[in-house]
């Protein structure tokens, strides 16, 4: 599996620190930002792959565990620091769960919003994957 956890840089001040993302920090060209929050502690999100796009997703605020399967292997990631971020390639299923109260997650993404990028059933992402 491709996901990798990563380090934000950060310029640490006294009066606080400033995390930074810059072109060198990730491996795509971020052409869409969100960001969850209010996510009740028994909701999920996610629930999807993407054809194409690739994500970096950071629990700026609180914390939230992501299920991933890239079809052969499952892993589990708890993400719960400003300063660490989760780089989810292509191809990867993801379902984001356990949001503490105040979670935030941000994400950015390598591409705008497109529907046909998404995978919404587990069942065509499993024959997909093994298609190859």
């Amino acid at each position: 599996m491709e996901i990798q956890l990563i380090d934000i840089p950060k310029i640490a001040d006294p009066r606080g620190n400033l995390g930074v993302i810059e072109k060198e920090t990730i491996p795509f060209k971020v052409n869409r930002v969100y960001y969850l929050y209010d996510v009740p502690s028994d909701s999920y999100r996610g629930g999807h792959a993407h054809k194409e796009c690739q994500e970096l997703l950071i629990a700026v605020s609180g914390s939230f565990t992501v299920a991933l399967d890239d079809g052969k292997k499952t892993r589990t990631v708890n993400l719960n620091k400003p300063g660490k971020g989760l780089l989810i390639p292509r191809m990867i299923w993801r379902e984001l769960t356990d949001f503490s109260s105040g979670a935030v997650c941000l994400v950015l993404a390598s591409h705008e919003f497109e529907e046909e990028d998404y995978i919404r059933e587990k069942e065509e992402f499993e024959k997909i994957v093994q298609a190859g």
